[in-house]
């Protein structure tokens, strides 16, 4: 294998653990456990439906960026002017907010492993996010973060669904005929899994890498399927060894869901298993969450672009302050999961319109099976984005 096909390998698998752990943060877990509590072995035909239409959606987005060679805020520009801002504005905020809460995840599980108070041990979290972006090879540092983060967490959860013995056959005969077609969880896991700025994270790691072209087009693909073959087995491994210990009729503690359920399966062990899990999963979010917010702003103004990483540490930096200084600040949560609904339906519409478009992507040619499942996935998304603006009521109830 030549020295430039071994990076671009090297560069398609980091893109994919970058965005499949994106993905997997602190909600990832507690949605995952939630829901195989409440469905119990339905929660695989869940996973199965959202998986396909996740997958809709990647390969949408990231072809036409792949094809195009620009990021999701440039495209959005050149389809409705004005629209990129917008959107870089909604990732922005979206990405501070959910950082926030990834500090707050990271920083307890080094409390539940170490016994660290958490304030220190948020700071201690965003320092080790923040040498990954110090490194003069910043890229190839996160690639390596994330695949070793990721694939910690496959370990270990594969270990507790091992341990709890979930009844598989139940599950798989209720992944294809679910007792129920549960509609609202289908919707949330495709914007756990893809909502946001998460779709766009591996994506705009291969452009900055420089893999993009109509000619590159079979590896873009090649590492959109893995990003979500990796958040699919994680999302399968969790809802097993949920599933274990809530078929035996275990009732979770409504506190931390999934907490509880590793604690059952597997003792203090099995809790301490927990607090390594949600560790690696909000620190790989920190990054994913830094990196992607930052990556929508870089194309708007030379003061970020040449400074990419100092604004990434900058962005982690005032996650850790606001998390230690005040918490979680509840409205700004609240605001930011509102307004992250819009996001996929309008960019992912954007992304579809400019697929028609020669000046955007040449001579390329989309899939028609994809553009109408992909606008299939726009209806879907724009109607929980619509639905989930109802949060903003509470502001003012």
């Amino acid at each position: 294998m030549s020295k430039t096909k071994s990076k671009n390998y090297s560069v398609l698998i980091g893109a994919a653990f970058l965005m499949a752990t994106s993905a997997i943060g602190p909600g990832f877990l507690t949605q995952t456990a939630v829901f195989t509590g409440e469905l119990q072995s339905t929660f695989g035909f869940v996973i199965l439906v959202s998986v396909i239409l996740s997958l809709i959606a990647q390969l949408n987005v990231w072809r036409i960026i792949g094809v195009s060679g620009l990021k999701g805020q440039e495209i959005a520009n050149k389809v409705v002017p004005g629209l990129g801002y917008f959107v870089a504005f909604l990732v922005a905020l979206g990405g501070l907010a959910f950082n926030i809460g990834n500090v707050g995840g990271a920083a307890m599980g080094f409390n539940i492993l170490f016994g660290i108070d958490i304030k220190i041990a948020a700071a201690i979290s965003a320092a080790l996010a923040i040498v990954i972006f110090i490194s003069k090879e910043a890229g190839k540092a996160m690639d390596n973060l994330t695949k070793i983060l990721g694939g910690i967490m496959i370990v270990l959860v594969a270990y507790v669904a091992i341990k709890t013995k979930p009844p598989i056959g139940e599950a798989l005969y209720r992944t294809v005929i679910p007792e129920e077609f549960p509609m609202l969880a289908i919707i949330t896991l495709v914007g756990g899994t893809v909502g946001g700025y998460i779709t766009f994270s591996g994506g705009h790691r291969l452009i900055d890498a420089g893999i993009s072209g109509e000619e590159n087009l079979d590896e873009i693909n090649r590492s959109a399927y893995m990003g979500m073959g990796i958040a699919a087995i994680m999302r399968v491994l969790l809802f097993l060894a949920v599933l274990g210990v809530v078929s035996k009729g275990f009732v979770l503690d409504p506190a931390s869901p999934p907490a509880s359920a590793f604690k059952e399966a597997a003792g203090n062990f099995g809790y301490k298993i927990f607090g390594l899990v949600i560790w690696a999963a909000a620190l790989s979010s920190i990054v994913g969450a830094a990196y992607t917010s930052v990556s929508f702003l870089s194309t708007f103004t030379k003061l970020i672009s040449d400074h990419v990483n100092k604004w990434i540490i900058g962005f982690i930096g005032v996650s850790t302050i606001i998390f230690i200084a005040i918490g979680q600040p509840a409205k700004l949560l609240v605001v930011a999961g509102s307004l992250n609904g819009l996001i996929l339906p309008v960019t992912l519409g954007s992304m579809l319109l400019a697929s028609g478009k020669k000046e955007i992507v040449g001579d390329y040619k989309h899939p028609k099976w994809l553009l109408i499942t992909g606008i299939l996935v726009v209806i879907i998304t724009a109607f929980l984005g619509i639905s989930s603006l109802s949060g903003l009521k509470a502001l003012w109830s």
